[in-house]
């Protein structure tokens, strides 16, 4: 495009050893590299993952029958995602914090971080609540569930809100 417009007397004796395109060989590779790169945004799309959650009661999935708040991960998109990251936030109801102090997190924590936490709330890993562990690595197949935590009623009582943050590619 540049040598299209300059004057001829400066095109002969070009200083680079370069051949620069005519106007329609530039714009053939321009509309095809333009081409490539829609059909590959539009294919990336097509296949990124599309992660959600939902949680519901079910019944004997805490030990000796009890019922439990249940939530799961899936991936909606028709590809398999691969986790990156996952990060927790723990936060309690007021009647915790008013009978005893209970204060929630001020930042992402790991796994063991949000366990401890509520175990910190005289809470039992695998009695009163379940936090699945979920590492780096860890396919996530398209339009599957993956299982991400489970809670009793006494948990509940105590744990308002765990958030988990995931990172995936």
């Amino acid at each position: 495009m540049v040598r299209e417009n300059l004057p001829q007397r400066l095109t002969r004796d070009w200083p680079w050893k370069l051949k620069l395109l005519d106007l329609q060989s530039a714009t053939a590779a321009v509309l095809a590299t333009g081409g490539a790169s829609l059909a590959r945004a539009q294919y990336a799309r097509a296949v990124r993952p599309a992660i959600g959650y939902f949680g519901r009661v079910i019944d004997g999935m805490a030990p000796n029958g009890r019922l439990a708040w249940a939530c799961h991960l899936f991936n909606g998109g028709q590809d398999v995602a691969v986790t990156a990251h996952l990060s927790y936030w723990v936060t309690y109801t007021s009647s915790a914090k008013a009978r005893d102090g209970a204060t929630d997190s001020s930042d992402w924590m790991t796994h063991q971080a949000a366990v401890d936490s509520m175990e910190g709330r005289a809470l039992l890993s695998r009695r009163d609540f379940a936090l699945d562990l979920i590492g780096p690595g860890r396919p996530i197949p398209g339009e599957q569930l993956m299982f991400l935590s489970w809670f009793t009623e006494e948990a509940m009582t105590e744990v308002e809100n765990v958030f988990v943050r995931v990172r995936v590619s």
